[in-house]
């Protein structure tokens, strides 16, 4: 039996809306890069490194340079990492442009991949124009912090889940 390629096992998605065009997609990247350099732009203006304002009991506004990956992977590897992480960034951003213009009409999916998309290219941004990633929101219970993050990361994550909620109802479609 001939296995089927990612857009055959799509066809009976209920997401889908015919072919559409990827082009909304990317205004949808776009609006993810601009809110989050906006924000980024805001907490470099008003904030020093290393800076905290509490919001509420659990969350605080921040500057931290993150120079690495998530969770900080690879930080204090002496910048080779940036170049690194900017090529992955610019990788993917090709690798999902294709796949959004295979995929325009499945809107799960391409909502997935632009989100995502928008996400990388702003890291990718930050990366370029000053060597680190800038985040500053900072999630915390008592005395342990998730690491901060920015929204760049919160749309990679959105699309992930996105992605991973459109394999488990194409599967489940498929059964």
């Amino acid at each position: 039996m001939a296995s089927k390629g990612r857009g055959a096992g799509r066809s009976n998605m209920s997401f889908k809306s015919g072919s559409g065009s990827w082009l909304p997609w990317l205004a949808w990247s776009l609006v993810v890069i601009l809110v989050d350099q906006f924000t980024k732009v805001l907490v470099l203006g008003y904030y020093q490194l290393g800076d905290s304002h509490p919001v509420t009991s659990f969350f605080n506004l921040v500057r931290v340079h993150n120079h690495g990956a998530a969770f900080s992977f690879l930080a204090s590897s002496g910048g080779w990492q940036r170049w690194l992480f900017t090529g992955i960034g610019i990788g993917a951003a090709v690798l999902i442009i294709w796949l959004l213009k295979s995929h325009p009409g499945q809107k799960l999916f391409a909502f997935a991949l632009a989100s995502i998309l928008g996400g990388a290219l702003g890291n990718v941004i930050d990366r370029l124009l000053h060597g680190y990633v800038v985040d500053f929101l900072d999630f915390y219970w008592k005395n342990w912090h998730f690491p901060a993050f920015n929204i760049a990361d919160s749309a990679i994550t959105l699309g992930a889940i996105c992605l991973i909620l459109d394999e488990l109802l194409r599967v489940r479609r498929g059964r």
